[in-house]
């Protein structure tokens, strides 16, 4: 194989990480120099901090008026397993699962909480589960977007709108870059180092009126511990959705939040933000159909991610060699490309079939993709020219 001389120009921003995420564009450390370090985040302006990523997560994401919002521990995965915890066991559940962050749903529904009436619906990397199978009289657990895989449900379509039960939506690189149908989701989470870049360990939680009937009226049969309790005596603990955290949040990482959705505002709102990402995706699929070196993890164009968008490389040698062989190309390229500066933790998620991973969400700039793709033609080239018979 031929190797191409390096590219000349580089991405100003080398951050293609799918988690903490790239800031948005012009941010610096004064972005934060309104934070409230050294107050209580239960004093008054603390809980004005808070709510006011509530009420601006709403606006933004349309979310309905009666759906209720709250900040919550641990991330995305503290909000989902919130829900899991506190919602499940009053019917059958269908749990939908295509990569490894559904599949960790899976493990704490089926191995955790022993739920004998749980169906599972797995598809491989790369593809969806056959989703007409789901059983909306059951409850229904499944991620928007596979952040691992880079592949995303297409629509809500198949989602019954007559449901019986719950719709619980992992939306963690979805949300701020696709559209969700409120109408059909009754639980859906994510978290704020995804779309708009900000700072970890801090979880969202949006529960729909039947939701919180469900939390009114159904006592799950094992104790939860205190970060998962959303009611008392039977009824909902509003203040969780009015900013009055169950633990302490970094005033630091809410000043943060609060720079992301307003950075989201002046560029469109979600529209906006819908934009950027896919407009992203397209530049990744022009250079994809333009050349030889990748191919999409994702089979079916609808079900590209535009926010974690996977790739294997296309070489029909390379697909000959060892899965070992495979793998050292995929790790060297990743190195290749972090070495020069161009790409920074873009290699595949370490479950995922061998490749890249770049992630395209609304803080990554397309200039910045269009700069780093012929460097990814040249890193292979270099690493095929020593690995690749």
């Amino acid at each position: 194989m031929t190797v191409p001389p390096k590219p000349e120009s580089r991405p100003s921003n080398p951050n293609f990480s799918s988690g903490p995420c790239a800031k948005r564009p012009g941010w610096t450390l004064e972005a934060l120099k309104g934070a409230l370090v050294g107050r209580s985040h239960r004093s008054k302006p603390g809980k004005a901090k808070l709510q006011e990523v509530i009420d601006r997560s709403r606006a933004l994401l349309n979310i309905p008026a009666d759906y209720r919002i709250g900040i919550v521990p641990a991330s995305d995965t503290g909000a989902v397993e919130m829900a899991l915890w506190s919602l499940l066991g009053a019917r059958g559940v269908d749990m939908v699962a295509w990569e490894s962050f559904g599949k960790d749903w899976v493990t704490d529904v089926v191995k955790q909480l022993k739920l004998a009436d749980a169906r599972t619906f797995t598809a491989g990397y790369g593809k969806l589960p056959d989703l007409t199978q789901v059983d909306f009289k059951n409850d229904v657990v499944f991620t928007w977007n596979g952040t691992t895989s880079g592949v995303r449900v297409p629509d809500g379509d198949w989602i019954a709108a007559d449901r019986e039960g719950l719709t619980i939506c992992d939306a963690t690189s979805a949300a701020f870059a696709m559209d969700l149908p409120w109408d059909k989701l009754d639980v859906v989470t994510w978290s704020w180092q995804k779309v708009l870049g900000g700072e970890a360990a801090h979880g969202m939680l949006v529960l729909s009126p039947r939701a919180v009937a469900r939390l009114e009226s159904y006592k799950p049969a094992w104790p939860l511990p205190k970060i998962f309790r959303m009611t008392k005596d039977g009824k909902i603990v509003e203040g969780i959705f009015k900013g009055e955290t169950i633990n302490t949040p970094s005033m630091l990482a809410v000043e943060d939040a609060l720079d992301g959705l307003r950075w989201a505002e002046s560029v469109g709102g979600l529209k906006g933000l819908i934009e950027r990402s896919e407009s992203n995706l397209a530049a990744v699929a022009d250079w994809v159909a333009a050349g030889t070196t990748a191919a999409f993890l994702a089979e079916v164009p609808a079900t590209r991610s535009c926010t974690s968008i996977c790739l294997k490389f296309a070489d029909p040698k390379l697909a000959g060699q060892t899965p070992e062989v495979q793998a050292e190309v995929a790790k060297k390229v990743a190195s290749l490309l972090e070495k020069e500066g161009v790409a920074l933790d873009a290699g595949a998620y370490r479950d995922a079939p061998p490749g890249l991973r770049i992630w395209g969400g609304a803080t990554v700039e397309r200039s910045d993709i269009q700069a780093l793709l012929p460097w990814i033609d040249w890193a292979y080239a270099t690493v095929a020219a020593e690995l690749v018979a």
